[in-house]
């Protein structure tokens, strides 16, 4: 088949890109599963006293599944337990969505034991990734 005649355009990043193909993703999505409401974002987020945040996660739910794509908390609170509350949030509201399980990623130089502590196992491993020495984890829990 001959490749179309197209002009390849590499750049940074592009929202409206991005957009566009979030989009048309969530049609082939749609279409492939009849029935299942499209995805959700899912965010949780704690306020210190002074109003900034002091932690959150971001993510998504679909059918069956959930996925935390951000979580962040500040250094002053970790270790406070603030992640796990966050995380327990998160986990009830993707519950409460009908989600069975959720699906998160950390790479080794950042969280994977904060997960595996709170009952996420890991699935799947990326060495090398993004650096050699370092490696990209993926973890799942059964909710």
């Amino acid at each position: 088949m001959p490749v179309p005649d197209v002009r390849v355009v590499v750049g940074e990043g592009d929202p409206a890109l991005d957009q566009r193909l979030s989009d048309e993703l969530d049609a082939v999505n749609a279409a492939a599963t009849p029935g299942v409401a499209p995805a959700r974002d899912l965010t949780v987020q704690a306020l210190g006293a002074d109003g900034d945040l002091a932690g959150g996660l971001s993510g998504w739910t679909w059918g069956v599944a959930a996925g935390i794509a951000l979580t962040w908390v500040r250094a002053q609170d970790r270790g406070t337990g603030l992640g796990g509350r966050l995380l327990a949030e998160f986990e009830a509201q993707a519950r409460e969505r009908g989600c069975t399980h959720v699906f998160v990623t950390s790479f080794t130089f950042q969280a994977p034991g904060f997960y595996t502590r709170h009952g996420y196992r890991e699935i799947f491993r990326w060495d090398g990734v993004p650096t050699p020495g370092a490696a990209d984890i993926h973890l799942r829990k059964d909710l």
